[in-house]
């Protein structure tokens, strides 16, 4: 049994009752104190980076996850925290419309890309700022940084051990961790069979049930 299991396996029934965070390092979240009435990018860099000094050059930087020298879409919807789970409930055409709304802002040239020299020119010239879509601090982390940043380092620290990892969000952590490791072990093995039985074809093996069921053979 994984260690994982066996944990959850262990956890108590409050655990489930969100609210109870004490132990671990409550209190002492990294989080930098920011105005609540701070700008958007302000409250985004202090929640999601955790940096209260930058400039217009390093965000832009930051935010180019590419390294492209530019923004695209896709870009501009990760900064505003559009592929997060928590804004699953906007449609494509809800996305594009936000991300067309910075575009009308930013990108002087109309080419759907705002260039670090348009998004200096926008701060520093115009003296404006990227605006608040509504769609909460801009969460475009990975799961693992999202609980870190955001659960482990306000509830728990070096000093916390496994008996007290019993909050909601430990749960749902250690869960898709174990979802993880059970979907690998199961590829292992439907690799491990199809070499058994000899579907070999070139350097790798053909596993059926990774096969899209379009391209399947049929027999007839």
């Amino acid at each position: 049994m994984h260690l994982l299991t066996l944990l959850l396996s262990t956890l108590p029934p409050l655990a489930l009752a969100h609210g109870n965070h004490g132990g671990g390092g409550e209190g002492g979240s990294q989080k930098p104190a920011v105005d609540p009435n701070a700008n958007w990018m302000t409250r985004h860099m202090a929640e999601e980076h955790h940096i209260t000094a930058f400039d217009p050059p390093s965000f832009f930087t930051l935010h180019d996850f590419d390294s492209s020298g530019h923004l695209d879409i896709p870009e501009i919807l990760k900064l505003y925290g559009l592929f997060d789970p928590s804004n699953a409930h906007y449609t494509p055409a809800q996305r594009d419309a936000f991300a067309r709304q910075i575009l009308d802002l930013v990108d002087t040239n109309r080419d759907d890309l705002i260039s670090k020299d348009e998004f200096l020119h926008f701060l520093l010239v115009e003296g404006k700022e990227l605006p608040d879509l509504g769609t909460g601090p801009g969460h475009h982390g990975d799961d693992e940084y999202e609980y870190e940043i955001h659960h482990w380092e306000k509830y728990h620290d070096e000093n916390t051990k496994l008996e007290d990892l019993t909050h909601p969000e430990d749960i749902e952590h250690f869960r898709k961790h174990e979802e993880m490791e059970r979907e690998e072990e199961e590829r292992e093995e439907r690799e491990r069979r199809a070499k058994e039985k000899g579907e070999v074809e070139g350097k790798g093996w053909v596993v059926e049930e990774n096969i899209p069921g379009k391209f399947r053979r049929v027999d007839l």
